[in-house]
């Protein structure tokens, strides 16, 4: 039992997802349909490991008739939703189409969803030509999808996907050439385009489709040389390819060749690693790194304060002086006198405490000189000014509230 298989199928299913909110927001649907179109298959290839783990049951028959022509499917969505992302973003770059009308958008979204989804259906129901019987069942793989090797099926299986790879990698070569040439003023002119995209955010678009072609490619061609690597069956009509359709073939891999089974785990692994590189080229730029963010912060602002943790006040002790009645002492006549006026006021802001130590004395003073910031004209230095003070004030100890 191959246990990585499906953790590695699960997890890649939730790694496409983590990009998903910002893409959903920009209403690009190249890019949704690519993750569309990955996680159904992870989830397709985790189920189908978790259901055949070390067995080859026939069980989930209609399970597997649908997800065989999903596996069909993708084979064609993936390539055609990067076309439509590289033929969006070689508009994009070109002086050809500044501004966008409403009729243009409108006539591009049917384009892409064309493009991203009816062209795959199209391809499916073509499988039935070329599907010699209803499925394969692989130990530890699950079903797959059965072809009948022949010149048939390389022109309607085979050919299709390599063109539509062929295009994307043109198409993205001519648009990295624009973000070249236009280098200096490219983010003014995505600006003018009204166009969500940055220039960060266009080169990872463009990285992504052309690492995702080499790699569709490479594994498109292995995929041709496993299929045909025996040589290509005569076709001898509608009636004999499909004789006895209705019959499932089981695959052990007790009975499999050792260079077989590794051709086999290489095709399966083809889908979790295109979903990493997706996850790679959209999930540590900055946009993402401020979803992040944001994310925590809801989660930090919703989650928390709902159990209770969050509106808890918490806060140290502390320490309030208690307050202590004081009782007025008679007032203090205070003479200032300047160069140009004599003036008389009485001063009440010196009240002691009330609790006087025994030993004070009413005849201890100190003495007072007016304050150097008082704004008096001249000072005469031998004026003095006897006010009571006494000797020992008592402070009582800081009280807890």
């Amino acid at each position: 039992m191959h246990l990585e298989l499906p953790i590695a199928a699960f997890t890649a299913a939730l790694l496409v997802l983590v990009p998903l909110p910002w893409h959903w927001r920009a209403k690009n649907v190249p890019t949704l349909s690519i993750v569309a179109w990955l996680f159904v298959s992870n989830v397709i290839y985790g189920v189908n490991a978790v259901v055949w783990a070390g067995n080859v049951r026939i069980v989930a028959t209609v399970w597997c008739d649908i997800v065989t022509k999903v596996q069909i499917g993708a084979t064609m969505a993936l390539p055609a939703s990067c076309l439509c992302l590289c033929i969006h973003l070689e508009r994009i770059a070109s002086i050809r189409n500044v501004q966008s009308s409403p009729a243009q958008k409108r006539r591009r979204f049917l384009f892409d969803l064309a493009m991203c989804w009816l062209i795959p259906v199209i391809y499916m129901a073509l499988h039935y030509v070329v599907q010699g019987h209803r499925f394969d069942i692989v130990e530890d793989f699950g079903c797959r999808p059965a072809i009948y090797n022949s010149v048939q099926s390389v022109l309607l299986v085979w050919v299709p996907p390599l063109l539509v790879a062929t295009l994307t990698c043109i198409y993205a070569g001519v648009s990295l050439r624009h973000f070249f040439v236009r280098r200096v003023t490219f983010a003014r002119h995505l600006q003018n385009s009204n166009s969500a995209l940055t220039t960060s955010r266009y080169f990872r678009l463009i990285c992504m489709a052309i690492v995702q072609m080499f790699w569709g490619l490479l594994a498109t061609i292995v995929n041709v040389w496993f299929s045909c690597r025996t040589g290509l069956r005569q076709w001898t009509g509608w009636a004999d390819v499909h004789f006895n359709f209705s019959r499932i073939a089981l695959f052990p891999t007790l009975f499999i060749p050792p260079d077989v089974l590794r051709w086999t785990f290489f095709t399966w692994w083809v889908i979790p690693i295109s979903s990493v590189l997706f996850f790679v080229f959209f999930s540590f730029g900055e946009d993402a790194m401020k979803e992040y963010t944001a994310c925590i912060q809801w989660v930090a602002r919703t989650v928390f304060r709902r159990k209770g943790t969050a509106d808890m006040k918490l806060s140290l002790p502390s320490f309030v002086r208690k307050p202590v009645p004081r009782k007025a002492v008679p007032n203090v006549d205070i003479k200032v006198t300047t160069d140009t006026q004599s003036t008389r006021f009485t001063d009440t802001a010196f009240t002691p405490h009330k609790e006087y130590p025994p030993s004070f004395d009413m005849s201890s003073s100190f003495i007072a000189t007016p304050s150097t910031t008082a704004s008096f004209s001249t000072y005469d230095s031998s004026s003095t000014y006897i006010v009571p003070f006494p000797t020992h004030e008592t402070h009582p100890l800081p009280a807890y509230r």
